[in-house]
Order: structure tokens, then sequence, then C-alpha cells
């Protein structure tokens, strides 16, 4: 058996390793929110772009990805050199729901409510002028943010917060 990773955000649309299997996923006590400020890859310090991160409280349905374990290594050095080059993530392991009832552990990232970028809960209009405004070395923050958007309602995965932003991003 394999070791898993939770994808909510990118990690759902640009996993970047190799994977035996992927499985939608439940993740209990952590929710899906744009709460950390981007100073690298869809924003700058002195203009931030806004990604999304597991905040406390709540659920969070995703993808599930089940790593061959003579991988692990070498996806774990990947995801860590992704996820962690700023800090902002607090690494751990939870318990996941996979949509074919098994229970697993995976490893999980945890927006840090203690870190500088941690945006925490923005209104809908701080929201918007931080994804139009932001553009880092990933790209346009819009293009983050509409793609995550697209790859949730495709897995059948609502977020009428997420939904009313696009909307408004690509009518402005």
């Amino acid at each position: 058996m394999g070791k898993w990773v939770f994808g909510y955000g990118s990690l759902i649309w640009r996993p970047g390793f190799d994977f035996l299997s992927k499985k939608p996923a439940l993740l209990r006590g952590a929710h899906r929110q744009l709460c950390i400020y981007s100073f690298t890859h869809r924003g700058t310090e002195e203009c931030p772009g806004l990604v999304f991160g597991l905040d406390r409280g709540g659920a969070c349905r995703g993808m599930a990805f089940e790593v061959d374990p003579e991988q692990w290594d070498k996806t774990y050095a990947y995801l860590h050199a992704r996820e962690q080059q700023n800090g902002v993530y607090r690494e751990t392991l939870r318990r996941v729901a996979l949509d074919d009832g098994r229970h697993v552990d995976a490893l999980v990232y945890l927006a840090d409510p203690r870190h500088k970028q941690y945006a925490g809960r923005l209104s809908h209009v701080e929201q918007l002028k931080l994804v139009q405004q932001g553009q880092g070395q990933a790209g346009p923050n819009i293009e983050y943010v509409v793609n995550t958007h697209a790859h949730l309602v495709e897995l059948g995965i609502q977020d009428p917060s997420l939904d009313a932003l696009v909307n408004a991003l690509q009518n402005s």
C-alpha cells in the first residue's frame, strides 16, 4: 500500500509528481479558504496575490493521491520544496475519507495562522482586489483561482463563495 497526499487547491489539477491512484476524498477539521497572501508564485510582497490554504474548522472535499512507497522520498522532497518554500503551511498527517469508503492517513498542508502571509478570512471585496492584482513567478493570480474553481466544478465540489468570486473576476 502506498502513502497518501491530500490536495485541495492546485495540487488537484497540477500535482507535479507521479502517483499510483487518485481518489476524491474528504478531510474533516479544516476547510479550503483563500487565506494565504502569495508573495512569490501569484504575487509579490509589494503587490500580493491570494492563494488557498486549509484553515481551521469545517471540512474540505479534495483529491487524495496514492504514492508508491519507493517514490515517496522523491515525492516528499518535491512537495516540501513546493509547499514549504516560506513556511506558511504546517505539514501534518491527517485522516481522510476516500470516496470508496476507506480511510487513510494523508500528508496535508494546513495554513499557519501565526505566519505573516496568513490573511485569515477576508471579505469578498478584499479577495477580489488581491486576486485581480496578483502576478507572480507562476503567472497571474486570476488564472490560479479560475483553474482551481474549474477543477472543483468538474469534480462536483460546490463552493458558493468561490463561485461568486470567479463570477466577479470574469465580469470585471
